[in-house]
């Protein structure tokens, strides 16, 4: 539960250095603006509703929050239009992880389709190297920061496409190369991830990882689907799993069977609040069904989804958290260890980032309020005197 005391209230400061995971963000929904205009210049892109930056990470926002699913749609086409060479890929993954670190992610699992940047002719195989080296030189220049950051790829299969078993066996092959699993992503409703079965089939009998972006738009029968057919591991989004608990008038909470069987399973939600507010799965972050999740001890995580779309980042994402729900520094430590616990990478190393990395940062965190108040009373003691 949320601590009810204020001695770790985080500050802005702290939010930002606060070691924090990140499982669920799309490579080509993170551009830097001033990237996306250099790329354009460069490889011959002449789409770009602006050329300024600024202003074009203004348009990004505006139409990622218009309500118009084609405006939304819109954005991705300049993004992905902008990572069609090995340069501009190997850019991208550098910079993003750059951009991560510098948050205070520790650990990110970043996606991204290998089938959408073909068009400049490179093949599979080229795409998912280039982004593998581009998330390596990320990582180096991260260390050079000053920082440091683990970042594996997840492999998205569309699923309006029927490439979802080639992708699969592509992510296998580089399983060990700094790929960690496969996903599908795109519009839920008309494409049930059931289409791509053969896919799940082949990753299970591989002992693969994967997670399906449900119960985003498409509500509790995406979700079903995902996990009693597919087999995920972890659901993309799921917030609509809600949908399966009822809260009565004297504040009796109930769970139907499939919110207790994610609840029971330790399936983790990879819950990205403000994407959510824009996709219309909540009114505002103080509604968002993470807060009941949360006091109902789902493995519930905080994630980005499209840093540049939504204007956010994990950060922003635990600030606008903080002030809706009066979350902690124990509150963030409890998301980011749910996260790393849920991260498909070897048992082993999971526990050495949650025990080596994530406890030790948020007790250094809690500990600095300890050294203001003796600071603060000392001061005071002084004056007195």
């Amino acid at each position: 539960m949320t601590s009810q005391t204020t001695a770790n209230t985080p500050t802005t400061d702290q939010i930002r250095r606060a070691p924090k995971v990140l499982l669920h963000d799309h490579l080509d929904g993170g551009l830097r603006p001033g990237t996306i205009v250099e790329l354009a210049r460069r490889n011959g892109y002449t789409q770009l509703p602006d050329t300024d930056p600024e202003k074009l990470s203004v348009w990004f926002r505006e139409a990622a929050d218009s309500g118009s699913l084609e405006r939304y749609l819109e954005t991705f086409s300049h993004t992905v239009g902008v990572m069609q060479t090995r340069d501009a890929l190997v850019r991208v993954a550098a910079e993003c992880a750059e951009d991560l670190a510098a948050d205070g992610v520790v650990y990110a699992e970043v996606r991204y389709a290998p089938e959408q940047h073909l068009e400049g002719g490179l093949s599979l195989e080229e795409v998912v190297e280039a982004v593998n080296d581009g998330f390596r030189e990320g990582e180096r220049r991260a260390r050079e920061n000053g920082q440091r950051i683990r970042v594996g790829a997840l492999l998205t299969a569309m699923r309006h496409a029927a490439r979802a078993l080639e992708i699969a066996e592509l992510a296998n092959r580089y399983r060990d190369l700094g790929v960690v699993g496969f996903d599908i992503a795109g519009a839920e409703a008309g494409y049930p991830p059931t289409r791509h079965l053969d896919a799940f089939e082949y990753l299970k009998r591989e002992n693969n990882h994967f997670t399906i972006h449900a119960g985003e738009a498409f509500g509790l029968p995406s979700i079903w689907q995902a996990l009693q057919w597919c087999g995920a591991d972890r659901l993309g989004h799921g917030v609509r799993i809600i949908d399966d608990i009822q809260v009565h008038e004297d504040g009796r909470v109930e769970l139907g069977r499939l919110a207790s069987y994610v609840r029971d399973k330790r399936i983790p939600l990879e819950l990205c609040p403000s994407s959510n507010l824009q996709t219309g799965a909540a009114a505002s972050y103080a509604e968002h069904p993470i807060g009941l999740l949360r006091r109902l001890h789902f493995r519930a995580t905080v994630n980005t989804d499209n840093r540049l779309m939504s204007h956010t980042s994990m950060s922003r994402e635990f600030e606008h958290l903080v002030e809706a729900f009066g979350y902690t520094l124990d509150d963030m430590q409890w998301f980011s260890v749910n996260a790393m616990k849920s991260a498909f990478i070897p048992f082993d190393e999971r526990l050495a980032m949650i025990n080596d990395v994530i406890k030790p940062g948020y007790a250094e965190l809690k500990s600095e309020w300890l050294f203001r108040q003796t600071a603060s009373t000392s001061g005071s003691t002084a004056s007195e005197g």
